[in-house]
Formats: structure tokens, C-alpha cells, sequence
């Protein structure tokens, strides 16, 4: 089977992730060309244990001309190098999913992605069943049919530091708080870093204009639980997923390439 080229960008915890699989043999479809990091010593160490080129900037990571790039960094960067990978025709493999919550952004993702015939493939992170979520959406659609669809969150007080929704009570109270209600758009708007499941969830399933979100604080809840819920008349799907720490991220970014040379697609 030829290989297809890859890039990774982000070798923090979730690139090292990506990296430990390759090294491992998880990834056999795939030839790794070239590591990016904020940290060159991060970028330095990925390559050297997975034998391809420390990169200094994006320009130098294209310039080896990677099919895929994958991105595992923040938000930021998803926003800064979407659009120089996809013109370059490479396509790429999004983690940071809340970068896609800006409208007019995620319009110049596809029109670049159309124009240079690239592809934008958004890893599952934390949750899941983005297949039964889209399905029910396009059966709303085409049948004319209203949908509802939701995200409640639970989260411990100390995961909502630095945001608006903290306050020094949070740690003390005596049960789950709800300190967000609204819709997934109002969630994106306060929280605009760390919505990565509510963007990924509120695109399959409807827009985030109309999925409701809600978050709560429980002290000493340790991890993150989503439970994402689509419903038309007839059909309804509800998707659970608790993670204590944000390691599956990382290895949906592994299935997501597994699933990308495999024979068979799941």
C-alpha cells in the first residue's frame, strides 16, 4: 500500500499521542515528514523519535509537501494555518474544532477547500456519533421535519477557571451548578476556547444558532461529560461520553487516520 505523507502540527500532549502511535507501528498508511510546535525543543524530541524533519514555521512544514496535516495545537493555530494547508491542495485533520465556530471563517475553510480540492476532517475529540447526528439532520431537512438537538456538560469548578462562568463559590458548593444555559452560539461567544465539543456536536447535529447548551460545575467532578441529544419525530439519538482526562482526543485523531486508508470506513 503507498504511504500518503503527513504533517503534524502541535506536539504537545495530544501530538505526542499521534507521535507514540506512529512510532508504534499504529500507522502504517503513513509516512511522517515533518513536526511543528509553538516549543522547538517539543517539535526537536517528536522528530526524533519518529525520525522526520523539526520544522521552524508552517512554510517550512509545507514545503515538504504533506498530503495530511494534522492539527493538534489550540484554536489559534487551527484559525492561522487552515487556510495556507488547504490552498497548498494538502488536506487536514482538525481537532480544534471551535475555530469553525466563526461563520465567515468557516465559510473561507470550504471555499478554499473546494477551490484547491482539499478536505477538512474533524477528528471526534471527546465525543462521538457525529454519523447518527448528521443522519438525523439531513432526514430533518429533506423531510421537512422540526429537530431538536442539545449538549449538557458536566465539568469540575477548576476546568472553568479563567472564564466568566468562574466564581470562588463554584469549589464549595454542595451539588452541580448550572452556570451556562442557552444555546450552543451563546456557549461558543463566552467560552470561545473551550467549546471544542459544542462546535464539533452543533454542526453535525443542527447549527449553533439552535442546539442548547448547558454547563455545570460539580466540585470535585474530575474530567469532562457530554451527552449530546438529536430527536425528529420518530428518530431519536442520544450520545454519552465521560473522559477523565483528554487522552481520547488524542487517539481520535489516530482512528480518524486509521479510518482514512482503510479498506473499509466506519
Amino acid at each position: 500500500m503507498e504511504q500518503k505523507t503527513l504533517a503534524l502540527v502541535g506536539c504537545g500532549y495530544l501530538g505526542g499521542i499521534v507521535a507514540d502511535a506512529y512510532a508504534a507501528g499504529l500507522l502504517p498508511g503513513y509516512r511522517l515528514v515533518g513536526a511543528l510546535n509553538r516549543s522547538p525543543e517539543k517539535a526537536a524530541a517528536v522528530a526524533e523519535k519518529v525520525s522526520c524533519k523539526a520544522c521552524a514555521s508552517l512554510e517550512e512544514l509545507l514545503a515538504l509537501r504533506p498530503e495530511i496535516v494534522v492539527e493538534a495545537a489550540s484554536v489559534a493555530m487551527a484559525r492561522s494555518m487552515a487556510l495556507p494547508v488547504l490552498r497548498q491542495g494538502a488536506d487536514l485533520v482538525l481537532i480544534s474544532v471551535g475555530a469553525l465556530a466563526d461563520d465567515a471563517f468557516r465559510a473561507e475553510v470550504e471555499d478554499a477547500a473546494r477551490a484547491n480540492g482539499a478536505r477538512v476532517h474533524v477528528a471526534s475529540g471527546a465525543v462521538g456519533g457525529f454519523d447518527v447526528l448528521r443522519t438525523i439532520a439531513l432526514m430533518a431537512e429533506a423531510k421537512g421535519l422540526a429537530e431538536t438537538a442539545g449538549i449538557v456538560t458536566h465539568k469540575g469548578p477548576q476546568s472553568l477557571q479563567n472564564t466568566p462562568l468562574y466564581t470562588d463559590a463554584l469549589p464549595s458548593d454542595g451539588g452541580p451548578r448550572c452556570v451556562l444555559s442557552g444555546t450552543a452560539a451563546e456557549a461558543i461567544a463566552v467560552l470561545p476556547t473551550k467549546v471544542n465539543v459544542a462546535v464539533a456536536a452543533s454542526l453535525a447535529a443542527a447549527s449553533p444558532s439552535r442546539m442548547t447548551a448547558s454547563i455545570f460545575s460539580t466540585p470535585g467532578f474530575a474530567g469532562d461529560d457530554h451527552c449530546i441529544t438529536a430527536e425528529i419525530d420518530g428518530v431519536k439519538a442520544t450520545v454519552d461520553i465521560y473522559s477523565r482526562t483528554a487522552e481520547i482526543a488524542g487517539w481520535s485523531i489516530v482512528a480518524l487516520l486509521r479510518n482514512l486508508v482503510s479498506p473499509i470506513m466506519f
